[in-house]
């Protein structure tokens, strides 16, 4: 491994661990998502201080260079990464159409109970009190 890969390593290691660190101090990343980042940056960290290390897995995966296998273990770790976020993503649209659907359905329920209760006056006011209703009436004005 050339030096300057060596130097460009650290040097990369460090402020991921860094820009890690502020970020966790402010909320702004949770806990899971860190701990990945950390061990990417540990990782980098240990192949730019031990190249044996690196040297000795280029040759166990049949890479030419060091530098080469380093960049494979690279993409195959964002590959990783994109897929895990990918399954997380689609989850988490799973359960915004869920809650959305329960929103719907409650506010069905809503307007049937005042529907039910005072007659054709009462249901007009339920309708002009929703979110549409609200959109509605600032489209008109905007008019």
């Amino acid at each position: 491994m050339t030096p300057t890969l060596r130097v460009v390593l650290i040097v990369v290691s460090i402020l991921t661990t860094f820009l890690l660190m502020r970020r966790i101090r402010q909320s702004r990343l949770q806990i899971e998502d860190s701990m990945f980042w950390i061990g990417f940056s540990a990782i980098l960290i240990l192949f730019s201080v031990f190249p044996g290390a690196a040297d000795f897995l280029a040759g166990l995966a049949g890479t030419y260079t060091t530098a080469n296998f380093i960049y494979l273990a690279v993409i195959f770790l964002l590959i990783l990464k994109l897929f895990s976020m990918s399954i997380k993503m689609s989850q988490l649209e799973t359960r915004l159409k869920e809650l959305v659907q329960e929103m719907a359905l409650a506010e069905h329920a809503r307007r049937a109970e005042a529907e039910e209760g005072s007659g054709p006056a009462r249901v007009k006011e339920a309708e002009g009190s929703g979110p549409a209703a609200r959109e509605g009436t600032e489209e008109a004005a905007g008019r």
